[in-house]
């Protein structure tokens, strides 16, 4: 049989253009570009990074959340170590006061999942008496509810908000052995499940829920020696899995699900981490500090350590917040530039093949229409009305622009015009006419428009659905605005997200459509308007935007997973009313404003973690 270098006259493979992201680690010939090239896999470090402080730094406090959104509640309050009831929220970057526990208290567990819905149980107050009450954290203030079965302090818990949680292990009444005692938390009652196999205390725990969770470490049953073992809970039975490479009790944990956890710190007094893949313990990067008796939140890619203490009389403050190893998060690099610098202009297509047009400048309204291929900008077939502030989406080939404002009066248009890949064709007008509305999906077949201004200062929630024919008025959103990113791929899957509502202020909400109605889930980190979203649904990315000064342009960029928000690689230079096309790994900045005035260039996202590099003499 022939091989590939009599086929194809070479030993290296040929491709018209770069491999897909998937393909990395290999040699190429680009035949497109007449490069030879290759794509190696990105590669981040484990790091831990210095968080902000605690506003009192305390050992034995309990933490939940994420690690820009998490929750630290009780713990031994210096300066005589009265049991806290102390809660404080963490916002990514600082701590603020918020409502105390009723009942303060140390040595307690809780829920792991999240900063607006926990729960605390057991603990120790003074007197060295042992606590079975359970207080639920509704994202304000703390209420009492059903108690524990059995009193114990150190123990591990699990769990993903206020409504489902485990309580394992631990320490009983005073001068007692350990317990194995596990208990399940419904949301109103504690039930008793099967114990854990081996007894402990101060041990590591993590799990979302009730039938999934971990435990590992702590000070073994005859408190002789520190503990490295790790069980697995199923829902119904605990089974021992792989150890920890380190023995140790009274260090922090962090992990939302089971096979995802996170160990740091511990006694005796070490900065040890260890990261969970849901079947080993793997030794990683350092806490900066060796200490003890502390808290943690997020998972084992993005962890936060807080609070604890340096040693026997100096309780810690500080936090840290862990990067995992892993595929490095992407970067942005120059792109090729527009001919014409316009903002608020309409976009479609991909990082390598897009489509630019209308726009304002270089006069009030703009019908020009530019075409990507990957290497240059060509002006090509202008759109029949001139006018910015316009909705696009589709492909470089099958494309919509709908809405916008005018020169001409009335300045809020309904127009819409379809693009077959060679000429733009009018078609059938929106159902409203509105400029700074959102438009999403992947061709000129099936579309969503959303939001928009129907005439300053009315921002709208109306949503349209075209299917290729005819708009569908269909649910509306719950935030009225304009200037909203968006990102999906169909009339049937949307998100929309950010954007400039009334009075002046600058929405993080995030909102889902599913064919039927829109649903608020997890807000953005930063609030902005510019219809500068790219992606689908499961995976998005906002870049740059707009706030009123003192903020005005910003560079800040967000990846969307499919359920919150993560800031990533700011953008090279801030700039508003762009045009942004691609997906969340491979996308396309086009144009907009970048003070004093518009500006030709464009940038281009790589958060494939894959980087492609021309081999050269």
């Amino acid at each position: 049989m022939a091989d590939y270098k009599d086929i194809v006259g070479t030993a290296v493979r040929n491709n018209a253009g770069n491999l897909s992201d998937d393909q990395k680690n290999q040699i190429f010939y680009d035949s497109t570009n007449v490069d030879f090239k290759y794509r190696i896999a990105n590669v981040t470090t484990a790091a831990w990074a210095s968080g902000g402080s605690m506003n009192t730094g305390r050992p034995f406090v309990r933490g939940a959340g994420i690690q820009t959104a998490a929750i630290f509640f009780g713990g031994n309050e210096p300066p005589d170590f009265t049991r806290s009831g102390k809660t404080e929220l963490y916002n990514g970057s600082s701590f603020s006061e918020t409502g105390d526990m009723n009942t303060g208290r140390q040595q307690h567990s809780g829920t792991v999942g999240s900063s607006t819905s926990a729960l605390a149980f057991g603990g120790e107050y003074p007197g060295n008496t042992y606590s079975a009450i359970n207080e639920s954290w509704n994202g304000s203030s703390w209420t009492e509810v059903a108690d524990l079965n059995a009193a114990r302090y150190v123990h591990g818990g699990a769990g993903t908000d206020s409504t489902s949680a485990l309580a394992f292990t631990g320490a009983g009444d005073p001068g007692a052995s350990d317990i194995a005692l596990n208990e399940s938390w419904n949301g109103s009652a504690w039930t008793e499940v099967a114990d854990v196999n081996s007894k402990r205390s101060n041990p590591g725990s993590a799990g979302a829920s009730n039938t999934a969770a971990l435990l590992f470490g702590g000070y073994s049953e005859d408190d002789t020696a520190q503990s490295a073992k790790t069980e697995s809970w199923n829902g119904s039975a605990w089974t021992e899995v792989g150890d920890l490479n380190t023995a140790r009790s009274s260090a922090g944990s962090a992990g939302l699900i089971y096979t995802n956890a996170l160990m740091f710190g511990g006694s005796p007094y070490t900065n040890i981490t260890e990261t969970w893949n849901g079947t080993s313990w793997s030794e990683t990067a350092d806490l900066s500090v060796s200490r003890q008796n502390l808290s943690g939140a997020g998972t084992n890619s993005a962890g936060l350590a807080a609070g604890g203490r340096t040693n026997s009389t100096t309780p810690s403050n500080s936090t840290e917040e862990f990067t995992g190893a892993g595929l490095a998060i992407g970067a942005w690099t120059t792109g090729v530039a527009v001919n014409v610098a316009r903002s608020q202009g309409g976009g479609a297509g991909t990082r390598e093949a897009a489509l630019f047009f209308a726009g304002y400048g270089p006069s009030d309204g703009s019908t020009l229409n530019e075409v990507f291929n990957g290497t240059s900008w060509t002006e090509s077939a202008d759109l029949n009305t001139a006018r910015w502030e316009i909705g696009g989406a589709g492909t470089s080939t099958s494309a919509l622009g709908a809405g916008g404002r005018t020169p001409a009066s009335p300045s809020v248009s309904p127009a819409v015009e379809s693009w077959n890949g060679s000429s733009w064709t009018e078609t059938t007008d929106l159902g409203t006419p509105r400029k700074n509305g959102t438009m999403t999906g992947t061709d000129n077949e099936a579309t969503l428009y959303f939001g928009g201004n129907v005439g300053t200062p009315s921002k709208n929630t109306e949503t349209e659905s075209w299917n290729g024919s005819a708009w569908t008025e269909v649910s509306d959103l719950n935030t009225a605005r304009d200037a909203s990113g968006g990102a999906g791929s169909s009339n049937t899957l949307a998100l929309a997200f950010g954007g400039s509502a009334n009075p002046s202020s600058y929405p993080t909400a995030t909102e889902l459509y599913n064919g039927s109605s829109w649903t608020e889930v997890n807000d953005l980190n930063t609030g902005r308007a510019v219809n500068a979203g790219m992606g689908d649904t499961t995976a998005a990315l906002f870049a740059g935007g707009y706030r009123n000064p003192p903020s005005g342009n910003i560079a800040n960029v967000e990846d969307w997973n499919g359920a919150s928000w993560v800031e990533v690689a700011d953008l090279s230079a801030a700039r508003a009313n762009h045009v942004a096309t691609g997906t969340s790994t491979a996308g396309f900045v086009i144009s907009g404003n970048n003070p004093p005035g518009r500006v030709t260039s464009t940038e281009e996202w790589s958060g494939s973690s894959v980087t492609t590099k021309v081999l050269t003499d």
